[in-house]
């Protein structure tokens, strides 16, 4: 009967639907439902979707599908990948990875998937069902066949980093690619520094679980939990996957660290009167941090930037000494620097310049005073000595006798 039923589907009814890829094939009341065409991926798997339905009387019992040899009529018991009668010889390498859907074969659900493909698994399949007719064994299989590729693996797990804070505990989430239900594949994080080193991070902890979607299919996650910091910011971190046969993947994200430095200032604070002043004011953060200069009791903003900002002034005057102030704000913080102004004015200058040369000069002239002082005595001295007496003024003089008489003395005076 099964060989009536297979020579009849020779000349069955093929019906194909474009938009889902599959096909039809009838042959009275019994049909088979196949996709013609699926690719997939190696490391994954692939579901080849399939339905049946039976004439009045047919009761199903086994699923048989077969990857077909070339140019076999693939019915042969060497050709059997999966039976679910479970003590038949099935084609080596396909142990353990072929599984029905729906194991209830009253169902008419004759899907399967095959886990952790490999791209010798590429080829065209067949299904046969088998069962009792009138109580004798009979089955039919589809003439259509479906035809898999499996290509090098490409997709790529999903890394989901939430928001980081500097010095706050963070978990990112690794999502390894398809839903399959075979292998566990081993997921490992690794982070690239600014360097370009790859290592591990230190100081964190990782997790691993399989959530189960459905009978057959499930999602690999991995997390990582660690303390996040300014050095983590505008670095890669990375989740490698590695399944069954030695397939690899790997996605990557950037992060994003949000994290504030203290408040610097550069520049001279103390000018001469006529100069520039230059004072620049800069963060380091993320996001960048806008930065305002201003001063005490008044109003007006000096200058203001993001991430720094330059308070310059031209010809500075004393008027311009004095407190200013640098504030930089980040997200919910307000950093503040207070810095001292002070303009030399010039009249400082000069003083400040000629201090040491003053009393040097003062010296200077008290020497020369004191030598004229000192020369103009000594000439009045000189020329006091010098004066005529006997003849300009009145003189006493005292005459003796020759002979010394003691009877006479006489006292001359000249009168004029």
């Amino acid at each position: 009967m099964f060989v009536l039923i297979w020579a009849t589907f020779l000349l069955c009814v093929r019906v194909s639907n474009a938009e889902t890829g599959r096909s039809q094939q009838c042959s009275g009341e019994y049909c088979i439902t196949l996709s013609e065409r699926l690719t997939a991926e190696a490391g994954l798997c692939v579901v080849i979707p399939c339905s049946f339905t039976t004439g009045s009387g047919f009761t199903p019992k086994h699923i048989v599908w077969y990857k077909c040899r070339p140019y076999s009529r693939c019915e042969y018991d060497d050709e059997i990948i999966f039976h679910s009668k479970n003590n038949i010889h099935i084609q080596n390498g396909f142990e353990g990875r072929v599984s029905l859907l729906e194991p209830d074969i009253r169902q008419k659900n004759c899907s399967i998937i095959i886990n952790d493909l490999k791209e010798s698994d590429s080829g065209s399949y067949r299904i046969r069902v088998n069962g009792e007719r009138n109580w004798r064994e009979d089955g039919f299989a589809s003439i259509q066949r479906t035809t898999v590729s499996v290509e090098g693996l490409s997709q790529k797990p999903r890394v989901k980093i939430p928001t980081l804070t500097e010095g706050q505990q963070a978990t990112l989430t690794c999502v390894a690619p398809g839903l399959c239900s075979g292998s566990v594949p081993e997921i490992t994080w690794t982070w690239r520094g600014a360097g370009g080193t790859e290592s591990y991070i230190t100081g964190n902890s990782t997790d691993f679980r399989t959530k189960s979607l459905t009978a057959f299919t499930q999602r690999h996650i991995s997390t990582l939990t660690f303390n996040s910091s300014a050095e983590h910011h505008n670095t890669n971190v990375t989740c490698k996957i590695r399944f069954t046969g030695e397939k690899t993947t790997e996605g990557d994200s950037t992060l994003k660290v949000h994290y504030v430095k203290e408040v610097n200032v550069t520049g001279d604070t103390n000018v001469k009167e006529g100069e520039t002043l230059n004072l620049t004011c800069s963060v380091e953060s993320f996001p960048p941090s806008p930065i305002m200069w201003s001063k005490p009791g008044s109003d007006i903003t000096l200058h203001n930037d993001t991430g720094s900002a330059t308070l310059s002034i031209i010809n500075a005057t004393t008027e311009h000494s004095g407190q200013y102030v640098c504030t930089a704000k980040h997200m919910n913080n307000t950093l503040q620097e207070n810095i001292n102004i002070t303009v030399i004015s010039a009249c400082v200058k000069h003083c400040g310049s000629c201090s040491t040369v003053l009393p040097w000069i003062v010296a200077g002239v008290s020497l020369t005073l004191n030598t004229f002082c000192i020369i103009y005595i000594w000439f009045l001295w000189n020329a006091r000595k010098k004066v005529n007496l006997p003849q300009e003024d009145r003189t006493y003089m005292s005459l003796q006798k020759a002979d010394a008489s003691p009877d006479y003395d006489v006292i001359a005076q000249h009168i004029n």
